[in-house]
């Protein structure tokens, strides 16, 4: 069973940083894929940013330039960093890793507001 828990959320102004962080209880190369969704309330989840097992990354367009997904396979954990934060980034941030199935985090809020 996989499990993935993420950390690093909070309030933060606009223009702020943060960096979300996702351990996995296995090797993070191990998966085909991981990455970050984002959810607000009455919405659907929207994809945030992808890494394949060989490195490929895709953004969704609302913050390419302003977010960087990266891992580390020493610690097995995925890294979400976000510069340039936006008060329309305000959401709960999910991590997931998809091997013979998708596999979710338990969330971390993100909210953006001075």
């Amino acid at each position: 069973q996989v499990q993935l828990v993420e950390s690093g959320g909070g309030l933060v102004q606009p223009g702020g940083s943060l960096r979300l962080s996702c351990a996995a209880s296995g090797s993070i190369f191990s998966f085909i894929g991981v990455g970050w969704y984002r959810q607000v309330p009455d919405k659907q989840r929207e994809l945030v940013a992808t890494i394949t097992r060989y490195g490929v990354t895709n953004y969704a367009d609302s913050v390419k330039g302003r977010f960087t997904i990266f891992r580390e396979n020493a610690e097995n954990t995925l890294y979400l960093q976000m510069n340039s934060l936006k008060p329309e980034d305000t959401a709960v941030y999910y991590c997931y890793a998809d091997q013979l199935q998708r596999y979710w985090g338990q969330g971390t809020q993100v909210t953006v507001s001075s």
